[in-house]
């Protein structure tokens, strides 16, 4: 489980990480970034599943599942994060990965927004 410091938890915080229009992509999650953080301040992450990924919520809480830890380990490699706030979009090619392509893929991917961001 992701430590409650590390959850983004409310709409309008979604709402503004996904209005500044910062997103990277692969075939497996799209990842939208916020703002940029201060020194003293944790990231926070947000995690999706739409439907049309799978009908069941069984299946789409387990992706979820998955993805949080996937963000856990990075968080405890000492990864510095540039963002304030992350949201994990995941899509319909994530729920057949393994879990190491999974991580690869959200660590790729967080790689990525701070380079193009």
């Amino acid at each position: 489980m992701l430590n409650k410091k590390y959850r983004l938890k409310n709409k309008v915080a979604f709402y503004a990480t996904y209005k500044q229009n910062r997103s990277v992509s692969d075939g497996l999650f799209v990842l939208y970034a916020g703002r940029i953080k201060e020194e003293n301040e944790e990231t926070k992450f947000g995690f999706v599943v739409s439907k049309k990924v799978h009908k069941r919520a069984v299946k789409r809480n387990y992706i979820k599942r998955r993805a949080r830890e996937a963000v856990k380990l990075i968080i405890k490699s000492g990864y510095e994060f540039k963002f304030k706030s992350i949201i994990i979009l995941a899509r319909e090619g994530a729920l057949d990965k393994s879990f190491k392509q999974i991580e690869e893929s959200i660590f790729d991917l967080i790689k990525k927004s701070e380079i193009f961001c």
